[in-house]
C-alpha cells in the first residue's frame, strides 16, 4: 500500500503523473497505486483534479472576487446551514468559515463586475442569516495554488545606478 502523505505531496505538485512515474517515484507497485489513489478518492481526500488557468492571457471575460460573508449562526446547526445554501451556487468556487472579522470568505467567478454585483446583491445577500457582504475584486493575479502567474520580469523592479 502506498504512503498516503507521500503520494498526496507528489500528486499536489504534479496530478498529470503517470501511474507508472508514481509508482517509481514512490517506490511502489503500479496496482498499489492504483488501490490508493481509488482509496482516496472514495474517502474524499483527493477531491479532484483541476487546472489552473491564467485567464489573463486568454481572450476570455473573466472576473473573480473575493467577498466577506457576515452571519448570525442559527441554533442547533452554528454556521453549517447559512454555508450550505451559499456554496450551492454555481458562482462560488470557493468557500472558507474564518475566525475574525467575517464568518466566511467566497471566491466567486463572473464575466462582468456588474455580474459578480448582481449576484451579491439579489442572491448572497438575501439569503436569511447573512447580516453583511464585502466584495473585493482580484486586478491582477500573480500567484494562485503555489503557481506563479506573471511572467519573471512582470515583477523586476528596475534598478537605478547611483553614483557618488
Amino acid at each position: 500500500m502506498a504512503d498516503d502523505k507521500m503520494l498526496l505531496s507528489v500528486m499536489r505538485k504534479q496530478a498529470r503523473i503517470k501511474i507508472t512515474d508514481l509508482a517509481a517515484v514512490l517506490d511502489e507497485s503500479k496496482d498499489d497505486v492504483i488501490e490508493t489513489l481509488t482509496r482516496l478518492e472514495k474517502e474524499k481526500v483527493i477531491c479532484g483534479y483541476h487546472t489552473i488557468i491564467n485567464w489573463d492571457k486568454t481572450n476570455t471575460d473573466q472576473v473573480t472576487a473575493w467577498i466577506e460573508v457576515t452571519a448570525n449562526p442559527e441554533r442547533e446547526y452554528g454556521y453549517d446551514r447559512i454555508a450550505s445554501r451559499i456554496y450551492k451556487f454555481e458562482e462560488v468556487e470557493d468557500m472558507y468559515l474564518l475566525s475574525g472579522n467575517c464568518d466566511f470568505l467566497c471566491l466567486v467567478k463572473g464575466h462582468t463586475m456588474q455580474e459578480v454585483a448582481h449576484f451579491v446583491a439579489s442572491k448572497l445577500a438575501c439569503i436569511s442569516g447573512v447580516t453583511g457582504t464585502t466584495t473585493t475584486f482580484v486586478l491582477k493575479p500573480y500567484k494562485n495554488s503555489g503557481i506563479i502567474m506573471v511572467d519573471e520580469e512582470d515583477g523586476a523592479a528596475e534598478r537605478l545606478v547611483v553614483s557618488a
